[in-house]
């Protein structure tokens, strides 16, 4: 295997983890899982969980260290337009754009003295 093609396995073997660590924060807080990882043409959603009667979409984020800034400050215009724009398909495909509250929340996960921390923004975007 390349180095290429081997970065690329460990970044996301690390991504996997980082989003296995976000459902378990969030089934611990009472979350039910709907999808994992759903894709179409606009883009990716992490997790799509129920809160009570809201449809999260959830965005999972992180970072090693913030030299190049902090996971929340990652996510940025372009990326939530292509999540609410999946979250927009989520929706017509499940014949639920009328019939479910929604919002958008973040998980960050980085490093904090010394220890990975998970920060939960919720309604990070609308």
């Amino acid at each position: 295997m390349s180095r290429f093609t081997m970065d690329a396995y460990k970044s996301h073997t690390i991504g996997q983890q980082f989003e296995l660590e976000a459902y378990q924060f969030l089934h611990e807080r009472g979350l039910r899982l709907l999808a994992r990882n759903y894709h179409c043409y606009f883009g990716e959603i992490d997790l799509i969980m129920r809160d009570q009667q809201d449809l999260v979409f959830i965005e999972v984020r992180s970072r090693h260290h913030t030299q190049y800034g902090s996971a929340i400050e990652s996510v940025t215009q372009h990326k939530t337009r292509k999540i609410i724009k999946t979250a927009g398909h989520f929706l017509m495909k499940k014949n639920w754009t009328d019939k479910m509250n929604c919002r958008f929340d973040v998980i960050a996960i980085s490093p904090k003295n010394g220890q990975m921390t998970i920060e939960w923004i919720k309604n990070a975007f609308q």
